[in-house]
């Protein structure tokens, strides 16, 4: 079972790139954020001629969340419980035995930004739906956009952004209290010295410079753990393909037995 997640940066500019790479890493169930685009955009046909079934949260011109799935998926939520300002972040469904949730966290614009205490309220408020709402002892995947780099090994400049956005003590400390739940980070699991990164700004050469941080994370269960067989950043997908511009994110897989 291929998992992915990926931050597509405005689906209906990337939608070509996006069946572009289905075609080539032929994935089973894909988390989408950053769609930019309202249920009624979403382009459910050309995924379903694609071979994916496809659940949709969307919102106009921001935000927005969607599930593709070479089964079909049970949808269980659309949103996160009190966090309904902030936008379509959060889509939960089941996809085959999976319990699979994907997430696009608020960014937090900056540490002295009104909208930096509402990023970390809304990691309170998604720590306390795993606590109500899902099991840990089923195989549980939650993915996305986390917006923090979880540790110094995961951005390219430690020293330089300790204590600014994505690197604070307190958007890390959140981050391990989804781990603390129950949670495994797939990806540094699998390769816990690998300095890779998910994003690069597209400004000053960043992802030719590698300036990058990894936030782009899939988190899996103990029972999903166990089946960990591979992980990778898709590093291709940052580049153009076919003459089409890709997101500023790359996606992330892992392989499950």
């Amino acid at each position: 079972m291929k998992i992915a997640t990926w931050n597509v940066n405005g689906l209906r500019a990337r939608l070509d790139f996006v069946l572009h790479w289905l075609r080539a890493r032929q994935p089973d169930v894909v988390g989408l954020q950053e769609l930019k685009l309202t249920d009624d955009e979403f382009p459910a046909d050309e995924f379903r001629d694609a071979g994916y079934h496809a659940e949709c949260y969307g919102q106009k011109s921001w935000n927005g969340v969607a599930i593709l799935s070479r089964e079909p998926a049970t949808i269980v939520r659309r949103g996160l419980p009190g966090e309904e300002a902030l936008g379509s972040r959060l889509i939960t469904a089941t996809v085959r035995d999976v319990s699979f949730t994907t997430v696009y966290c608020p960014n937090g614009k900056s540490i002295d930004h009104d909208d930096f205490p509402r990023k970390l309220a809304w990691f309170d408020s998604l720590h306390r739906l795993l606590e109500t709402e899902h099991d840990r002892g089923r195989p549980t995947v939650l993915c996305g956009d986390f917006n923090i780099a979880p540790a110094p090994i995961d951005t390219w400049d430690e020293a330089g952004m300790a204590g600014h956005l994505f690197h604070t003590d307190v958007e890390r400390a959140r981050l391990e209290r989804l781990l603390g739940w129950g949670f495994t980070d797939l990806y540094r699991h699998h390769l816990p010295d690998a300095r890779l990164y998910s994003w690069w700004d597209y400004r000053a050469g960043a992802f030719h410079r590698n300036h990058g941080l990894r936030i782009d994370l899939l988190l899996g269960t103990a029972s999903v753990v166990t089946r960990l067989r591979h992980a990778e950043v898709d590093r291709d997908y940052r580049k153009k393909q076919d003459g089409l511009t890709a997101s500023d994110h790359a996606p992330v897989i892992v392989e499950l037995d």
